[in-house]
């Protein structure tokens, strides 16, 4: 029996960093929903794949537009 390998890691790049042209905006709500989970809830950088600067940015863009009415605070 062979022993179990671990699964190479797949090298991940910051959306935003990679596409310096692309502002997060709280009214682009079609870039936010990217960002949110099937519940509404802000995924977290392990998942999205965003460095820290870029999520923290991303987090209060979400939570402005909430506020606003432009995004859900929970999907059902």
């Amino acid at each position: 029996m062979m022993p179990n390998k671990p699964a190479a890691k797949k090298e991940r790049y910051c959306f935003f960093c990679v596409n310096k042209d692309v502002v997060i905006d709280y009214k682009h709500t079609d870039l936010l929903r990217r960002f949110l989970s099937s519940y509404g809830k802000i995924v977290p950088r392990k998942r999205s794949g965003v460095c820290a600067s870029h999520q923290r940015q991303v987090a209060s863009e979400i939570k402005r537009s909430r506020i606003i009415g432009l995004l859900p605070f929970v999907l059902k």
